[in-house]
């Protein structure tokens, strides 16, 4: 195993959490190589007449240098 390097990702979605941690780690991937793990570090949601609105995830990716 080489060096690891870790990045926070913020990411939202309409649907859930989980969708919310797919996305950041589509999108980080577009510019990021070799990611070994996510680790979902905080779960927000915001709330619109009464219901929830969207859900937030504040991530860690875990990706391979070198």
């Amino acid at each position: 195993m080489g060096v690891l390097k870790v990045i926070e990702v913020l990411s939202n979605s309409s649907k859930s959490w989980e969708d919310a941690t797919k996305k950041a780690v589509i999108e980080a991937s577009k510019s990021v190589k070799n990611i070994r793990s996510v680790y979902t570090q905080d779960q927000s949601a915001t709330v619109k007449n009464g219901e929830v609105d969207e859900f937030r995830v504040n991530v860690k990716i875990t990706f391979e240098v070198g």
